[in-house]
């Protein structure tokens, strides 16, 4: 039996062989180890980026907002409140102090006299008011 696999004997019937063959299985791996040697080097290029730093600083408090509304009549209201004659330059130096110090909002009729809103800002500007912006509503 020359097919069997068991050399050119045969004097001797043995069993059918029930072993797995391990060398093609062997040299398969020994393959992939060298490819994965050969490639590896070249996965590890990287490319160098500089990234921004981050730093975490509190974000700044915002600050309050005071409205002063003026009609056509001339009368004046703090946060809609009516105010009297007078009282403007006092809530204004009270506010100018406050830390953060208040953003001032003017709301004014279009038949406003330019005058008094020249008092006004000229009040908040004396108070020490750093931040003052006009209010207008679209036609």
């Amino acid at each position: 039996m020359i097919g069997s696999g068991h050399g050119f004997n045969s004097g001797s019937h043995t069993a059918p062989m029930n072993e797995i063959n391990m060398i093609p299985l062997i040299d398969v791996m020994l393959v992939l180890l060298v490819i994965f040697i050969i490639t590896a080097p070249l996965l590890t290029h990287a490319v160098k980026i500089d990234l921004p730093q981050a730093s975490s600083q509190a974000l700044p408090e915002k600050p309050e907002i005071v409205s002063i509304s003026i009609d056509d009549a001339g009368r004046m209201y703090w946060n809609d409140v009516s105010m009297v004659q007078g009282e403007l330059a006092l809530r204004l130096q009270q506010v100018a102090v406050q830390e953060p110090q208040p953003e001032l909002h003017i709301r004014a009729d279009k038949l406003t006299r330019y005058q008094l809103l020249a008092e006004v800002m000229a009040d908040a500007q004396n108070a020490g008011i750093k931040k003052m912006g006009f209010v207008s509503t679209p036609d």
